[in-house]
């Protein structure tokens, strides 16, 4: 995003409320990472991305209720947020592909890998809870 915005001056937009708007959505985006984040560690299972094999437990509950992937639908809305800042329209052509790469090389891994740890539980969740929001 910030090369874009660095090379292509011409899709530049500011507006009057640029700062608050960016700094709310940016905070929105730490807040949901946060919530996400402290669900894991209220219920002591693994944060580590890389290895959802040591999940202990499914969480459902918080932030879980209404996203399956709090922590990474965080990192994009703070990117959405960085896009503002930075006012330059192309810069939001990064956030497709974020969603894609995500979905493709961390998302998929670490459901499958849940869907062998839980099962029939996991199943349940996924019918119920969309993988973004």
């Amino acid at each position: 995003m910030w090369g874009l915005d660095q090379y292509l001056h011409s899709a530049t937009l500011t507006f009057i409320a640029e700062q608050w708007v960016y700094r709310m959505i940016f905070g929105m985006g730490i807040g949901v990472g946060i919530l996400g984040l402290l669900q894991f560690i209220t219920h002591q299972t693994s944060i580590d991305p890389h290895k959802p094999g040591k999940a202990s437990i499914l969480v459902t509950e918080g932030t879980y209720r209404f996203s399956r992937n709090p922590m990474y639908l965080a990192l994009l809305i703070v990117l959405l947020g960085f896009g503002v800042k930075l006012g330059n329209m192309l810069s939001f052509i990064i956030i497709p592909f974020f969603v894609m790469y995500m979905n493709r090389f961390q998302i998929t891994q670490e459901e499958e890998i849940l869907r062998e740890k839980f099962g029939v539980e996991f199943e349940n969740y996924t019918s119920q809870v969309s993988r973004w929001l």
